[in-house]
């Protein structure tokens, strides 16, 4: 019975890895040119350029999509700059930020007036319920006749 169950798992993980292959293998196209192979991906549409070096294939980005890979490298490193500089510029000019936090003591007395406050309140509300149940009696009227 056991074997009759890991057989079946092991059928349905074959299964789903090979379909996952095959969309792999469906998602590039190569072209065999002059130099070697141009490699489409068909979902994004990005080429590489593919040489065979011992035996095996190597590619790497065409000189368009290299150009703009490293353009986008230079946008995100200016962005980054400029985050540091305006965090640098934030924690200069408020230093004492850290030192504006309550101090433990303080954080206590202020937990213990908020504690009070929702004692008291919750108390009020229970009162409210108390006069509630006693003003409208649970028994139904008798009838008058």
């Amino acid at each position: 019975m056991r074997k009759t169950i890991a057989a079946t798992g092991a059928l349905i993980v074959l299964s789903m890895t090979s379909g996952a292959m095959a969309q792999d293998a469906e998602r590039f196209r190569l072209e065999r040119t002059e130099e070697g192979y141009v490699r489409m991906d068909t979902r994004t549409g990005s080429m590489s350029i593919c040489r065979e070096r011992s035996g095996q294939l190597v590619c790497s980005p065409a000189a368009d999509e290299r150009t703009a890979y490293e353009e986008d490298i230079t946008a995100l490193q200016d962005r980054l700059n400029a985050l540091e500089e305006r965090l640098a510029a934030l924690e200069n000019a408020n230093p004492q930020a850290a030192s504006e936090l309550p101090s433990e003591e303080e954080f206590e007395q202020t937990l213990g007036l908020m504690e009070r406050f929702f004692r008291r309140f919750m108390g009020i509300v229970k009162d409210f319920e108390e006069e509630e149940t006693t003003t409208t009696p649970n028994t139904p009227a008798p009838d008058r006749t």
